[in-house]
């Protein structure tokens, strides 16, 4: 299974480490990744493979979450297809 993972927030040191460590540490694999920061603000988007990954969907959603309000950040995870699905015109 692949998925979308979402990062946005204020511009800071550690952001990308903090996130690709947490997935690297849950065996979850960054398949692509595109970053950029406007301004004073930085956006990130990662298409992941979970399948090796040691944690389930539903806690992979929990933990982002957390890890998002610890780094000031939101960050989404979504399965890929219905990422697609929702944003097929």
């Amino acid at each position: 299974m692949r998925a979308i993972v979402t990062v946005i927030g204020k511009d800071k040191t550690g952001i990308i480490a903090s996130v690709s460590g947490m997935l690297s540490e849950n065996k979850i694999n960054i398949e692509d990744i595109s970053q950029t920061v406007i301004g004073e603000y930085f956006t990130m988007i990662m298409l992941v493979s979970l399948d090796k990954a040691d944690i389930k969907f539903a806690d992979l959603v929990k933990k982002v979450e957390i890890l998002g309000k610890e780094a000031g950040v939101e960050i989404h995870v979504q399965n890929e297809e219905i990422f697609n699905a929702i944003h097929k015109i």
